[in-house]
């Protein structure tokens, strides 16, 4: 019988086509920041438990959060995920950033994501938000639910 195989790449490709990034570094509490997203710009995002990153490095184990928010009569989903976790990092080549903001089937010409880069930017606590191409992520499949 042959051996079947998962191509990452592939699946990393599919998950990717279509999306907007955003690295944001705010030294905040993974519950607090998304309060105040949604205090400060709509944004309802809700822990998804059932999309937790777990990770098993040097026999500890590491869970990073992933709080999520679709947009109403939209196919626009947005995920929040947490980038540090116990002294580790989800995307270590982005050391700096708290947070990956990935939003899901956004058009980069239609989606304003510059205005979205602005309003996070305003938010107390915030430090930076940079737009990321996914280009830049050596990681893909960490983000990949």
């Amino acid at each position: 019988m042959p051996k079947l195989t998962l191509d990452n790449a592939t699946i990393a490709e599919a998950f990717f086509e279509d999306t907007c990034l955003l690295g944001i570094m705010a030294p905040l509490n993974d519950y607090q920041f998304c309060n105040l997203l949604s205090e400060g710009l709509g944004f309802d995002f809700r822990d998804d438990m059932y999309s937790e990153i777990a990770f098993t490095k040097k026999k500890r184990e590491y869970y990073f959060s992933v709080f999520k928010y679709a947009e109403p009569n939209s196919v626009v989903v947005h995920y929040v995920y947490s980038n540090k976790y116990d002294g580790d990092l989800l995307l270590p080549e982005f050391r700096h950033f708290d947070f990956v903001w990935l939003i899901q089937s956004c058009d980069p010409k239609q989606y304003p994501v510059q205005q979205l880069v602005q309003a996070v930017r305003s938010i107390s606590g915030v430090q930076l938000v940079t737009e990321i191409t996914n280009e830049k992520i050596k990681n893909k499949q960490h983000l990949v639910l």
